[in-house]
């Protein structure tokens, strides 16, 4: 939670990186903040000839307004060179930002299904809130302060030194000790920067599932409960931003102050040499008006701490994520399913293993000079499949079983037996541990993930519709579906007539995962989003689970036009839905225990019997 990043320097440089390439407008901000500086140094400087004109016998009125307006146009200079750095610089961080954001969400598409299942969700959305937000901050304005207060160090002490060596000594003094004070308290609040940050990801991430489950948080009187967990980690939060804004907060305070002596220090001493040295009064302004100044760059860096190290710790957060192993990549030579006149082809090349192997090679369509073509029929086989989601825990134990194209196969059993993970290892969610799967003989493996997943649909017991209208929902399942054929996909899915009376039928606007429908409305657009695709292969997680049992009679013709002419693997604890498959598949602890048409189940008097005629249940 809490210590030092594990490396510093490696996520400045990151950082840095994405604005490395703007070098024309870098190159143009640090001219302005030299411009800026500079004017800063040389209006102060007027001071001294102004002063000391003031004292001599040759002061005058005139002369005095002559340098108050060679200081004014001094001062113009720096304050337009300001505004200048200020509105590149806001520009150049924003597309950084931009870049940082674009480079995290493509980021999160490649990464696999696994990681998504092994973090919180909450977490997660506040990498992309919280911790880039920080990030920008930093870039907005402490890279320019940093350079800037580099500059303005440098070019102080080096007046001061043209001023007075002595009274510069003093100063020298006073820097190591700053600098001790900098480091101590900045490591401090590095540390505490940290741990707030990613205690704010865990409070985000608990408050984005309990108002995502509210409705079972009240059906389970679950209110008080929530509120003291809340509160925990509120107060676990609010106890790491004390300690972080406090260590952040003390180093401007403690800088100022050690400022105030070294110019209090500066002051006297210098007075002294006014009397006893001869050392002229416009000298002395100029010298104490430098050593606040000197004082004031490290002031404001120190300042910027909380941004800094807030910034840093929610920029390793984000490169964390950056820095996950993504899905492994598709062989340079993959097997691609494409749309050809023959309807979903095969392209599969022929420097591929598969093309030597003579059991696929049996039903190739054509050929050219770099291809064969083989029709998608959409049969599945899973061949001796062992899986565990971790090494030490199996969940499927020497799986076999077959789906001929077209037909329908059911999946039965008790809560946990493997029944998803099935479903979720033939889409290459997760790969398999030992054994294989094929489709149409082919391995799965060997086939690009993008194209496989696009040729199985898929109806989750889950369902999740996005911001728009009803029509970009359905047409999600083929983004290059006509209007006739979303229509034509809801009337499959009996969605058609409830869809119509809604308020603007089609068009009419979901929000908030379609909180304006029932829950068996939203899984009917669910399942016309899979009747739009054209997939060969469709799986029906406990597809019907959330509709009632009326909704589910009126929608059987529609979920069988649906299944026609498709590989169909279904999972279902209504045993009714699965009377007609061709083959049930009863799973416990990750094995198949019986297998059989619905009469043939019946007849063994077993697993299956016990659970359809009510002697057993699903649990």
């Amino acid at each position: 939670m809490g210590g030092k990043p594990k490396n510093l320097k490696k996520t400045i440089g990151r950082l840095l990186s994405y604005i490395a390439h703007e070098k024309g407008k870098l190159f143009l901000v640090f001219f302005c903040v030299i411009a800026g500086t500079a004017a800063n140094l040389a209006g102060s400087y007027m001071l001294r000839p102004i002063i000391n004109g003031l004292t001599s016998e040759n002061g005058s009125v005139a002369f005095l307004l002559k340098g108050v307006l060679v200081m004014l146009m001094i001062y113009l200079v720096g304050t337009l060179a300001q505004y200048m750095q200020q509105k590149i610089m806001i520009g150049i961080s924003q597309n950084a930002i931009q870049k940082l954001r674009n480079e995290l969400f493509q980021k999160m598409q490649k990464l696999p299904v696994r990681y998504y299942d092994t973090n919180n969700h909450g977490d997660l959305m506040s990498r992309f809130t919280n911790d880039v937000d920080a990030v920008g901050e930093m870039l907005n304005n402490t890279v320019v302060q940093m350079i800037s207060g580099l500059i303005s160090i440098i070019g102080t002490f080096s007046l001061m030194l043209y001023t007075n060596v002595w009274l510069t000594l003093i100063t020298v003094v006073m820097i190591p000790l700053m600098l001790q004070a900098v480091k101590k308290i900045g490591s401090m609040s590095r540390k505490y920067y940290r741990a707030q940050q990613a205690a704010l990801g865990t409070l985000n991430g608990y408050i984005e599932e309990t108002v995502t489950g509210q409705k079972v948080v009240k059906v389970f009187c679950h209110e008080e409960e929530a509120k003291e967990e809340f509160d925990y980690l509120n107060t676990d939060l609010r106890g790491k931003q004390i300690k972080a804004q406090f260590f952040g907060g003390i180093m401007g305070p403690v800088m100022g102050n050690m400022g105030q002596v070294s110019y209090s220090l500066t002051a006297c001493i210098g007075g002294i040499l006014c009397v006893l040295r001869g050392f002229d009064i416009g000298g002395l302004t100029v010298f104490v008006n430098y050593s606040r100044q000197f004082s004031r760059p490290l002031n404001e860096i120190a300042m910027q701490v909380n941004t800094i190290f807030s910034a840093l710790a929610g920029a390793e957060r984000v490169f964390a994520v950056m820095d996950e192993a993504p899905e492994a990549e598709d062989a340079a030579d993959a097997i691609a399913i494409r749309e050809e006149e023959e309807g979903f082809c095969y392209v599969i090349p022929k420097t591929n293993a598969a093309a030597k192997d003579q059991r696929i090679m049996t039903d190739i369509l054509r050929e050219d000079a770099e291809y064969y073509y083989k029709k998608v029929n959409g049969a599945v086989t899973l061949e001796d499949v062992t899986f565990g989601y971790n090494p030490d825990k199996t969940i499927l134990k020497h799986v076999s079983l077959y789906a001929k194209p077209g037909q329908k196969i059911a999946f039965v059993g008790s809560t946990g037996a493997g029944k998803t993970t099935i479903t979720n290892l033939i889409n290459r969610f997760y790969d398999i541990n030992e054994g294989s799967i094929t489709v149409d003989g082919i391995p799965v493996t060997a086939i690009r993930r993008d194209d496989l997943r696009r040729s199985i649909a898929m109806v989750l017991q889950d369902t999740h519709l996005f911001t728009g209208t009803v029509r970009e929902n359905i047409r999600y399942g083929r983004l290059d579906a006509t209007d006739e054929e979303v229509e034509q996909a809801a009337k499959t899915a009996s969605a058609h007539s409830f869809i119509m009376r809604l308020e603007n039928g089609y068009d009419t606007l979901l929000e908030g995962d379609g909180a304006n429908l029932s829950q068996g409305q939203r899984q009917l657009i669910n399942i016309a989003r899979a009747a739009i695709s054209k997939a060969p292969i469709l799986i029906l997680d406990e597809a019907t689970s959330s509709v009632d049992t009326r909704t589910e009679k009126h929608i059987e013709k529609g979920m069988d036009r649906l299944m026609a002419q498709r590989t169909t693997l279904v999972i279902a604890h209504r045993l009714s839905t699965v009377r007609n498959a061709n083959a049930i598949m009863v799973l416990e602890n990750g094995e198949i225990i019986e297998r059989g048409d619905h009469e043939d189940l019946l007849v063994q008097k077993g697993r299956y019997y016990e659970l359809y005629t009510g002697l057993s249940e699903l649990s």
